[in-house]
């Protein structure tokens, strides 16, 4: 390096660089030509002027000697007809009002057009769009709903059907109702059961609801705070009984006819 610059770097000579080279010849594909460029130019040309007076002249030609002469159309003119023969129309327009008439222009109304329209658009659901399917890469989308895609239960073969499983249920609950009957009627016979009349239901559900509000009373004087083990034991031992006595109430509102054990009632 002098003074901070690259040398200058000079090629190398050789004797080869003094013999002359030939440049390499360039290759050039034939011009491309249409087999039916011949047929194409014949089309073209034929029937090219036939168009050129608005389609083919096929009428024959004026003469020209019968040429529009003066007041050769004077009696091409119709006929000219007199007033009495045009039928004219007597009804006539209603006045334009007077300065100080006011012409009735509708039906006055208060309605705020601007406002309701505004509140209608406001309260207004959009508009939902028919659910699509695209089944190409350029987005080309078809409706979903008959495209098969989608279950319609109502094409299944059981549609409309009772399940087997309800119709088996039923089955069970029916046999289990005759168990039922059979089995209160045989206890009857044997004189174990005995029906409760209305009024003696109609009591025991009063004396529940009674016992229910006994509670209910005891559990509302309660403290709010349950910091010790007795206030909590005895909390829970009222809710406890009176979630026995709801659903024993519940029991009794439910059935109409109740049997009792002989055994009980003695």
């Amino acid at each position: 390096m002098y003074g901070g610059r690259h040398p200058i770097e000079q090629p190398e000579e050789s004797i080869y660089k003094l013999i002359p080279h030939t440049p390499p010849a360039i290759y050039k594909a034939p011009r491309y030509k249409s087999v039916h460029a011949d047929r194409v130019q014949k089309q073209l040309k034929t029937n090219k002027m036939q168009t050129k007076t608005m389609g083919p002249a096929k009428v024959t030609q004026p003469d020209t000697q019968n040429y529009l002469k003066k007041n050769s159309i004077a009696n091409m003119k119709p006929p000219r007809r007199s007033s009495d023969e045009f039928e004219r129309d007597t009804t006539h327009k209603p006045p334009v009002p007077k300065h100080d008439e006011r012409p009735l222009m509708g039906t006055k109304t208060d309605k705020n057009f601007i406002k309701s329209n505004a509140m209608e658009n406001i309260n207004s659901t959009a508009k939902k769009s028919d659910p699509k399917y695209v089944d190409s890469p350029s987005g080309t989308s078809h409706t979903l709903d008959p495209s098969g895609l989608v279950p319609k239960y109502v094409m299944k073969r059981d549609y409309g059907k009772v399940p087997g499983y309800l119709e088996k249920r039923k089955d069970e609950r029916i046999q289990a109702q005759e168990s039922y009957d059979h089995f209160v009627i045989e206890q009857q016979k044997a004189g174990a059961l005995k029906q409760l009349s209305d009024k003696d239901r109609q009591a025991v559900i009063e004396g529940l609801k009674k016992n229910w509000e006994d509670l209910y009373k005891q559990y509302q004087g309660l403290s709010v705070v349950t910091d010790t083990a007795p206030k909590k034991a005895r909390k829970e031992r009222l809710e406890a009984d009176m979630k026995r006595l709801e659903k024993d109430i519940e029991i009794m509102e439910g059935h109409k006819i109740i049997y009792v054990s002989t055994d009980d009632v003695e």
